[in-house]
C-alpha cells in the first residue's frame, strides 16, 4: 500500500483528461485448459465428476477486473493507480449446455458500458465440444474504479463505440442501469407491495388456516409444503489471509464461491435432488470484508415453482474484537430441480416480503431453462 500512494500523480483529474478507448482495446480471451492440463482437473472437480460452479464465479470475477484494467491501462506506468472493484453483479445466464471437467474451456469479454467511474462488463463462456467452442453462460458485471488506496472514486477512460453492434451493446448498459435503479426504488424494504403482491399473499395465508377453528391463530400447512423458516441452512468462515485481494481484502469470488456452494446446498437439501443453475442475479457488494473476520452466511428457499428454487443467501461480517454483525451481501440464485419441489410458505410478515422478493427475483430470469440431463453445473 506504501508503493500504491505513489501511484496518485497518475490519477487523472477530470474524465476528459483521459483519452478514450474502445471495446477491442479491452477485449480478452482466457484458455482454462482442463483438457490438456489434467492437473488442474482437481480443483475445478466436483465429487459427481463435475464442474464446480463455485469456481467459475471466482474466475469471473477475476476476469472482469482484468478487462477493466486493461481499458484503463496507462503505458507510462509500471502499475496502475486504480483499484478495480466488483460493485455488482448484475445477471448471470447460464446456456442449455452441459460442463465437462475433461474439456477445455474458454472465456471472452469486454467493457460494454462506461460511466465516469463505473464500467459494465460483459463476460461469456465457452467449453470445447469436438472441434467448437459451444456457448456456456452469459454474465453481466458492474465494476467500479477508486484511487490507488481505495479510499475514494476515480475517474475511468471513456468509450468510443466503433459499429452499430458496439451502440446496442452500450444502450443496453444504459437500460441495465436505468432497470437496477428502478428496482432499487421499489424495493420492499421502501415500499408495499403491490395489489397483485398483496393478494397473492393473503392467499396463502387463508389456504394455511385451519379449516376446523378458521381461527387466525391456527396455522396448518397446505399438502407438498414446506414452512419457509423451515428451509434455512447456515454456515461460518473465518477469513484467512489466503484470500485476500491486493487491497488486503477479501475477495469478492471467495465470497461469491461460498454464497453459491451454501445455496446450492440448500437447493439440494429442500427438493431431495441435486439441483442446477439457472441464473444469479443482483449480487451488491455493499461492504468489503477485512482478513480475519468471521464471515456469517444464512441461506434460505424464498420461492419455488413447479422445478424451480429460488435461494436467498445473506452475508453478514463480524470482527473478532467486535460483535456487531455487518451486512456485507445479499445473493440470489435460481436453481431447477430434477423433480417438482414443494411449495414454500411464509409464516411471518418478513418471510412474506422474502417470498415477493424471491419471487421478483424469479420473474427477472432472462427465460426459462429445460432442463437436460447432461446440465451438470454444481458446486
Amino acid at each position: 500500500m506504501e508503493e500504491r500512494k505513489l501511484l496518485h500523480s497518475f490519477l487523472a483529474k477530470s474524465q476528459k483528461g483521459l483519452p478514450p478507448r474502445t471495446m477491442k482495446d479491452s477485449y480478452i480471451e482466457v484458455f482454462l485448459p482442463l483438457g490438456s492440463q489434467p492437473e488442474l482437473r482437481e480443483k475445478y472437480l466436483t465429487v459427481q465428476n463435475t464442474v464446480r460452479f463455485g469456481r467459475i464465479l471466482e474466475d469471473l470475477d477475476s476476469l472482469g477486473v482484468l478487462i477493466c484494467y486493461m481499458h484503463n491501462k496507462i503505458h507510462s506506468a509500471k502499475m496502475s493507480p486504480l483499484s478495480i472493484v466488483t460493485a455488482l453483479v448484475d445477471k448471470i445466464d447460464m446456456c442449455k449446455k452441459n460442463l465437462s471437467p475433461e474439456q477445455d474451456i474458454k472465456f471472452s469479454g469486454h467493457v460494454s458500458w462506461v460511466g465516469k467511474t463505473s464500467m459494465e462488463v460483459k463476460m461469456h463462456m465457452f467449453q470445447l465440444h469436438g472441434n467448437d467452442f459451444s456457448p456456456v453462460l452469459d454474465a453481466t458485471f458492474v465494476m467500479v474504479a477508486r484511487d490507488s488506496e481505495n479510499k475514494g472514486p476515480a475517474f475511468v477512460n471513456p468509450l468510443i463505440l466503433e459499429s452499430p453492434e458496439e451502440e446496442e451493446l452500450f444502450q443496453q448498459g444504459e437500460l441495465n442501469k436505468g432497470r437496477r435503479v428502478a428496482f432499487s426504488s421499489t424495493s420492499l424494504l421502501k415500499m408495499a407491495p403491490t395489489a397483485e403482491e398483496r393478494t397473492t399473499i393473503h392467499e396463502m395465508f387463508l389456504n394455511t388456516l385451519d379449516p376446523k377453528t378458521i381461527s387466525f391463530r391456527s396455522r396448518v400447512l397446505p399438502a407438498n409444503s414446506v414452512w419457509m423458516e423451515n428451509s434455512k441452512l447456515k454456515s461460518l468462515d473465518i477469513c484467512h489471509p489466503q484470500e485476500r485481494n491486493i487491497f488486503n481484502r477479501i475477495f469478492g469470488g471467495f465470497l461469491m464461491r461460498k454464497a453459491y456452494e451454501l445455496g446450492w446446498a440448500t437447493a439440494c437439501n429442500f427438493g431431495g435432488s441435486r439441483p442446477f443453475i439457472v441464473a444469479v442475479d443482483d449480487i451488491m457488494f455493499q461492504k468489503p470484508v477485512e482478513v480475519g473476520s468471521l464471515l456469517f452466511l444464512s441461506a434460505q428457499v424464498c420461492f419455488t415453482q413447479g422445478n424451480y428454487i429460488q435461494v436467498r443467501v445473506h452475508s453478514e461480517v463480524a470482527s473478532l474484537q467486535d460483535k456487531e454483525h455487518m451486512t456485507t451481501n445479499v445473493f440470489h440464485f435460481t436453481f431447477m430441480s430434477e423433480k417438482e419441489v414443494p411449495l414454500v410458505f411464509p409464516r411471518t410478515y418478513g418471510e412474506s416480503m422474502l417470498y415477493l422478493d424471491g419471487q421478483r427475483h424469479f420473474k427477472s430470469m432472462s427465460a426459462p431453462v429445460t432442463l437436460k440431463r447432461n446440465y451438470v453445473v454444481e458446486p
